[in-house]
């Protein structure tokens, strides 16, 4: 992959998109089936700051009052 097979600015870009298809679909193929489960984030130094000495943490920016 260091060097190009064929000459030329249109054939050189063709084997560079080619070659990152082939690289993307091995990185899929590695990847498991199996569903994401979600795991929230642990808190922050600064939440559990909050929380030992009973303050009301601040409302996350997207988070409806």
């Amino acid at each position: 992959m260091r060097r190009c097979r064929y000459r030329g600015l249109s054939k050189a870009h063709v084997q560079h998109v080619l070659t990152a298809s082939a690289i993307n679909v091995e990185r899929l193929s590695d990847q498991t089936a199996e569903p994401f489960a979600y795991s929230p984030r642990p808190p922050t130094t600064f939440q559990l700051y909050l929380e030992e000495r009973r303050l009301p943490r601040p409302l996350w920016w997207r988070q409806s009052k």
